[in-house]
C-alpha cells in the first residue's frame, strides 16, 4: 500500500493537480525555491585537510552506540550498484522541489548544511525515487525509507534512536510522501529530519569540510565502500555549492578525485594497513607455534 501511495503522490507531483476554469487549466503554483547556499567550499587539497580525518577509521560518534557488522563483499557490490543507479537516475525538478522545505527545516533545526543532507538523500534513494523507498527493507534486509536508516542494528537500532527527531521542527503542510502516522521511516519529513540529526551528531555542520566527510563516512559505515560513499557525497555537495543545485548533473569527477585525495585516501590507507596487520597476526601465531 505504501508503494502504491508513493507512486500516486509521485504522479501528482510530476503531473500537477489542476482545476478547470472556463474549460481550461488553472495555472499551477510556482514550486518552492531551493534553500540558499549557506557556505561555498573551496576544492580541498590533501596538504590542508588530511590531518582532519585522523582517527576516522575508528567507530566514533553516534554510530559507536549501535555499530553494525561490516557488510559482506556481496552487500558492498550491491551498494555500489545502487549508488551508481541513483547517481544516473533522472528525477523531475517538480518532485525534488517538494523536499526543499524539509531540507530548509532540517538545516535550521540541526545546523547541518542542506546540500549535505540532499546529497545523502540522492545517494541513498535518488531523492526518494528508488523502487523500495516507501515499502519494505533494502536488499540486505537492514535498512529502509528515504534515508535508508538501519532498523536491525543494536538492541536499539539507529532508526529508533533518531525516529523522533522530527518533533524539533515544524512539519511542512505538503511534501511528497506524508504518512498518516508519525514517526514513520517512510515519511520523507520524519526520515530527512532523522538523517540531519544523525549527521549533526556525527560532527557535520554548515561547512562542507573534513568533519562533514567524516559524518558521511559514519553514516554509511567504516569500510572501503564507506570511504567511497563519503567522498562522492561530499564532492556532490561541494559541487552544488560552487556552481548550482543540479538535480540530474553527474558528480564532477575531478572534484571527487580531489575530495577523495584530501579526506578519503588517509582513511583508506589506514584501513588497508589494519587489514594487512590482521592478515599477519595468524601467520605470526602459526610461526610462533612452530618454534
Amino acid at each position: 500500500m505504501a508503494l502504491v501511495a508513493g507512486a500516486a503522490l509521485l504522479g501528482v507531483a510530476l503531473g500537477g493537480a489542476f482545476t478547470k476554469s472556463g474549460g481550461g487549466r488553472a495555472a499551477l503554483p510556482a514550486p518552492p525555491a531551493a534553500p540558499a547556499v549557506v557556505v561555498v567550499t573551496p576544492t580541498p587539497t590533501p596538504e590542508a585537510t588530511a590531518e582532519a580525518v585522523t582517527g576516522a577509521t575508528e567507530t566514533t560518534g553516534a554510530t559507536k552506540k549501535a555499530a553494525a557488522k561490516a557488510p559482506t563483499a556481496t552487500e558492498q557490490k550491491a551498494d555500489a550498484q545502487r549508488f551508481s543507479s541513483n547517481e544516473l537516475a533522472h528525477v523531475p525538478a517538480n518532485w525534488v522541489a517538494g523536499f526543499y522545505p524539509i531540507y530548509a527545516e532540517a538545516q535550521k533545526v540541526y545546523g547541518v548544511n542542506w546540500l549535505l543532507i540532499a546529497s545523502v538523500h540522492k545517494q541513498e534513494t535518488a531523492f526518494s525515487t528508488h523502487p523500495t523507498t516507501y515499502h519494505g527493507r533494502n536488499f540486505a534486509n537492514c535498512c529502509a525509507g528515504p534515508m535508508q536508516f538501519n532498523v536491525t542494528n543494536g538492541p536499539v537500532s539507529t532508526w529508533k534512536r533518531y525516529m523522533n527527531s522530527f518533533a524539533r521542527g515544524s512539519r511542512p503542510a505538503n511534501y511528497p510522501h506524508k504518512t498518516a502516522k508519525h514517526p514513520s521511516i517512510y515519511d520523507d519529513y520524519d526520515a530527512i529530519m532523522a538523517g540531519a540529526a544523525l549527521l549533526r551528531d556525527n560532527g557535520a555542520g554548515k561547512n562542507l569540510d573534513a568533519a562533514a566527510w567524516r559524518a558521511a563516512y559514519d553514516y554509511y559505515g567504516h569500510d572501503a565502500t564507506g570511504v567511497s560513499y563519503a567522498s562522492e557525497v561530499l564532492a556532490r555537495a561541494i559541487g552544488w555549492g560552487q556552481k548550482a543545485f543540479c538535480i540530474n548533473c553527474l558528480t564532477d569527477g575531478s572534484l571527487m578525485t580531489a575530495v577523495d585525495a584530501a579526506w578519503g585516501a588517509p582513511v583508506r590507507s589506514a584501513l588497508d594497513a589494519a587489514a594487512a596487520q590482521d592478515d599477519d597476526e595468524p601467520k605470526a601465531l602459526a610461526a610462533s607455534k612452530k618454534k
